[in-house]
């Protein structure tokens, strides 16, 4: 699909974040960036994308492929998306309902609980591509210190080569199991 294309289906001239969804995927099916993919769920959709992330080399995630959903707000990129993995992971960054936390996808500004730097959070600058790799960095090292997850955390904290290790090796079976349906 081209620029073009998406401009005539959409019947008029794309906004400002329309265009730059646009541009951005495709360049990222044109010059596609190691570790993830990431589309248009649907078309018609350009708010919601859908991502596969690889589970990183050397990691406890390495084979997996996981899928996700990107929803962005109508006021983006003032405000960040939201990520939720769509495929089981077991992550001390990902709450039990796939919901992604971390400091590139909190609203800008500052921290009430005062663990965040401002800087750490959303910037308009952040592109899909800052936030996958983003989070595939969070695959590699996970923050045990501001879970989502807690009962995760706990477990890679004191069992992370034990029971954490089992319940991430069957998140990453499953994932493969079921990447494609």
């Amino acid at each position: 699909m081209t620029l073009e294309s998406i401009v005539k289906l959409l019947g008029c001239q794309p906004n400002g974040f329309v265009f730059s969804c646009l541009s951005l995927n495709l360049e990222l099916n044109k010059n596609p960036v190691e570790g993830f993919s990431a589309g248009l769920i649907e078309d018609s959709d350009l708010y919601r994308w859908e991502v596969l992330i690889i589970g990183p080399p050397d990691t406890l995630y390495e084979g997996g492929v996981f899928k996700a959903h990107l929803t962005f707000p109508k006021d983006y990129p003032l405000r960040p998306p939201k990520m939720k993995f769509i495929t089981d992971i077991w992550h001390p960054n990902v709450d039990k309902n796939g919901d992604v936390c971390i400091s590139i996808l909190h609203e800008p500004g500052e921290d009430k609980y005062g663990y965040e730097k401002p800087e750490e959070r959303w910037l308009p600058i952040h592109t899909v591509e800052t936030i996958m790799i983003s989070v595939i960095s969070m695959l590699a090292d996970p923050n045990g210190d501001s879970p989502a997850n807690v009962d995760a955390a706990k477990e890679w904290r004191e069992d992370r080569h034990g029971a954490f290790k089992r319940k991430v090796a069957r998140c990453v079976r499953k994932s493969q199991e079921t990447a494609f349906e």
